[in-house]
This record gives C-alpha cells, structure tokens and sequence, in this order.
C-alpha cells in the first residue's frame, strides 16, 4: 500500500486490469480474489474523491446554467447513486456549490437578505438530499462551519437554520440534537447564543403540544 502510495499510483489502479475487462465489479472481485481487500478499499476511495469532484463541477455549472431545481436534482442524484455517493457528503458538496456560485455583498448588513433570498430559491435541493437525519446533521455542521469561517455570516447562522427548519431541510429533532450536542467548536459559544431562543420556543412548542394531548 505503501508503495503504491509514493509512487503515486493509487489513482491508476484501474490501469491494471486489462483494457477489455475495466469495470468496478470485474475490479473488485479480481483484487479480493487475490486477498488484496485493502487495494479495493484504495481504490474506492479515490474514485469516490474523483467522483465528488465532478459531481461539484457539474452542479456549478448547472446552477449557472440556470437549470430548473428538479433536473438539478434528478442529474445530482443519478451521479450519487452511480458513485455511491453517501447522501451526508452529497448534501455538503450542495451547500458548498450553492453558495460557491454566489456572488456575495461585501456590505455585512446586507448579505443576510442576500443569502437568505438566494438560499430560498434552493430550499428544494437541499430538501432532496435531507432525508436522514445524518444527512441534516451534516449540513448544519456544514453551515456553522462556513459561517465561521465567513465573518459576513456570523451573525446569520440562526437565520439560515430557521429557514431550513420553516422549509423541512432541517427537522425540530436535528436542531435540538446540534443544541444539545451536537456542534462542533467552531464559533460555538456564539452560535448556541444565537440559536437560544429558537430552541427554547421550539421546547415550548412541544410542551403544549403535548399539554394539549393530555387534555384530551
């Protein structure tokens, strides 16, 4: 493994299967027959690195294409499953290209409608490829890491959250998971100020609501 490392050759596996027999399924079991598991494991996790990049290069251009958000997501999807993307690294390539393609204000106190109009526009896209709670997990940590990384967006993180929540990108259970526990440091102490009344409203939306089916 080593080896094949410093020679740079754990991009060109492939290239030693011959020619008339290179598919995924033929590599696979040709290597694993020969007690060379770690080859495959090499091996798919190139391709899968190569394949996230294209899938990128692609939605870039779709999104600059103006194409319709369903055949957006209908081509996403197709490459994901070709690829065996996970829906948790499809979803944060999303957020990453979504807001990539943008051209952002450099004034700090109007970029949040900005983002907030042109994230609206793709709440469709991002809903396609929530449909786990990992996967909505894996954006939010994706969103708080940008937002601390884009001093611009500091100060929008709940906002951007509150418009995932309103358009079932993020779930109720997902936000009160990364409250509790579930974000990472970045910007934490801010964030969390950030998102305090929110959770506590939702904390209290669900006491009622469970009040209320008391009383019946």
């Amino acid at each position: 493994m080593t080896a094949l490392k410093k020679g740079g050759l754990e991009g060109r596996l492939m290239e030693f299967v011959p020619p008339n027999k290179r598919s995924e399924e033929y590599f696979r079991s040709a290597f694993e027959e020969k007690g060379l598991a770690e080859v495959v494991k090499l091996h798919m996790a190139q391709a899968c690195q190569e394949a996230k990049r294209d899938l990128q290069l692609h939605l870039e251009e779709e999104l600059a294409d103006g194409r319709p958000v369903k055949d957006i997501v209908a081509d996403v999807r197709d490459i994901a499953q070709k690829h065996l993307i996970p829906e948790q690294e499809v979803i944060t390539l999303v957020w990453t290209t979504v807001m990539n393609v943008a051209e952002w204000n450099k004034k700090e106190e109007l970029v949040a409608e900005q983002a907030l109009k042109h994230l609206q526009k793709y709440t469709p896209l991002f809903a396609a490829f929530t449909s786990t709670a990992k996967s909505e997990m894996a954006l939010t940590l994706k969103i708080q890491e940008y937002c601390y990384e884009n001093m611009n967006f500091m100060k929008i993180f709940q906002k951007i959250i509150l418009l995932f929540y309103k358009t079932n990108v993020i779930s109720e259970e997902v936000v009160m998971k990364w409250y509790k526990d579930g974000h990472s440091v970045k910007g934490k102490m801010m964030f969390l100020e950030q998102m305090k009344k929110f959770v506590e409203w939702l904390q209290s939306a669900e006491e009622e609501s469970e009040s209320g089916e008391e009383d019946d």
